[in-house]
């Protein structure tokens, strides 16, 4: 049965929305340093994430910045969606801006590392954005992200 425009438009706004950040340098996907963070391109790891949030009803708006007040201001203009999952990147370890940010959206956030943060620079294993999440996952590569969607996705439920 084909759906009519109104019931369409109806459904696609009852959709839960989750929105994909990342951070600097993760737009190296797939050049960057193998070892530590794979060979995956962000692009395929956003599809295999839309794939994924398609099936159960899901829309996934994604977003990469090397600027940190790009991600803050994208985050505050996005406070009408249903959680967040972040990779800050280096901003991690020390960005309290960002901090507050995910803070002020009073929204459930899980913040994702591709790499083992606890296995590398000891500066490293320090996140100042870990507090303002419900969640932390790293050092599962492009796994970790569908981990945090599907743990997001039974949060909202």
């Amino acid at each position: 049965m084909k759906q009519s425009g109104l019931l369409k438009k109806k459904s696609i706004k009852n959709m839960k929305k989750i929105i994909l950040i990342h951070g600097p340098n993760l737009n190296l996907l797939g050049r960057r340093d193998a070892k530590q963070y794979g060979v995956f391109t962000l692009r395929m790891l956003e599809n295999r994430l839309k794939k994924e949030a398609k099936k159960l009803r899901i829309n996934v708006i994604a977003f990469q910045s090397n600027h940190e007040g790009d991600l803050i201001d994208f985050l505050q203009k996005h406070d009408k969606v249903d959680g967040i999952i972040i990779n800050p990147g280096a901003l991690a370890h020390y960005s309290y801006a960002l901090h507050d940010a995910l803070l002020d959206t009073g929204l459930p956030a899980v913040e994702v590392h591709i790499s083992n943060i606890f296995n590398r620079e000891k500066w490293r294993a320090v996140s100042v954005t870990a507090p303002a999440c419900k969640k932390v996952i790293n050092g599962k590569r492009i796994e970790g992200y569908s981990e945090a969607f599907h743990y997001l996705n039974k949060l909202l439920k």
